[in-house]
């Protein structure tokens, strides 16, 4: 009888998309920063964490991803073939999530700013919760626009997200804000997955919709607000990334 463990910890890297805003050619997870795939920058913080298995999600140009990724020995791949938003692809990794009770980190590979002590500070947050379905990385940002705001009750518990053209004047001066880095019990994200609805002008399935499904089953959600605020720096355009890269000469990282 084999005496090998599952994993204790996989990750979801999502890679499919093309990032048409960065005028390249490239799938937007390829592009140079510093001169390195910002993949790699991503899946080093994952590394370093000590994830076992790194599911990376292709989709455009996918044969480019898995050539850059052949030597990294924990990777495997889940495809894409439509590109159908954030909770499409997750939904491209079922069956390679299917019977693993442990926890799974969800992030897109174009945060190239990704800290390894975040992704650990969020499996932490979630094996002190207990029995918590979600949890899901925040961070404080002074000028928030654009991005979707962390709504809490009276009790400081996590109620929903509300994204920036949604929100009234009020929740728009919030500034604890949502960066989509989730740790989910895997057994209940993939149970929630079924759930998501393409209900909106994009006529997308968003990742960002399933603590919200889970929120309404009655489930525990987690919002911790446990990330830096570099890691709000994210690679959308070619400016974004001039951005990126100057911060990372600043802090002497190549």
């Amino acid at each position: 009888m084999s005496m090998q463990s599952e994993p204790l910890k996989k990750a979801v890297v999502l890679a499919a998309g093309k990032g048409t805003r960065m005028r390249s050619e490239l799938p937007k997870a390829l592009a140079p920063v510093c001169g390195r795939p910002m993949i790699f920058r991503t899946l080093d913080a994952l590394d370093q964490v000590g994830i076992d298995e790194i599911i990376v999600v292709v989709g455009y140009r996918g044969d480019l991803v898995r050539e850059a990724l052949r030597d990294r020995a924990n990777v495997t791949f889940a495809v894409q073939t439509e590109l159908l938003g954030t909770g499409h692809a997750v939904m491209s990794c079922r069956d390679a999530l299917r019977g693993f009770e442990g926890p799974v980190f969800i992030v897109a590979g174009d945060n190239p700013m990704l800290q390894s002590s975040s992704v650990e500070r969020l499996f932490q947050e979630y094996a002190k919760a207990g029995d918590v379905s979600c949890v899901l990385g925040s961070v404080y940002k002074e000028e928030p626009f654009g991005m979707g705001r962390i709504l809490r009750n009276a009790n400081g518990d996590f109620v929903g997200v509300v994204e920036e053209k949604d929100a009234t004047p009020e929740q728009r001066l919030i500034k604890e804000v949502n960066m989509s880095y989730y740790v989910f019990h895997t057994p209940s994200l993939l149970d929630s997955l079924g759930e998501l609805r393409a209900n909106n002008a994009q006529r997308e399935y968003y990742i960002t919709d399933v603590p919200k499904i889970m929120l309404d089953r009655g489930q525990k959600i987690l919002a911790a607000p446990v990330l830096q605020s570099i890691e709000a720096l994210g690679v959308n355009t070619p400016e974004e990334l001039a951005l990126v890269e100057e911060t990372l000469h600043k802090m002497g990282s190549r």
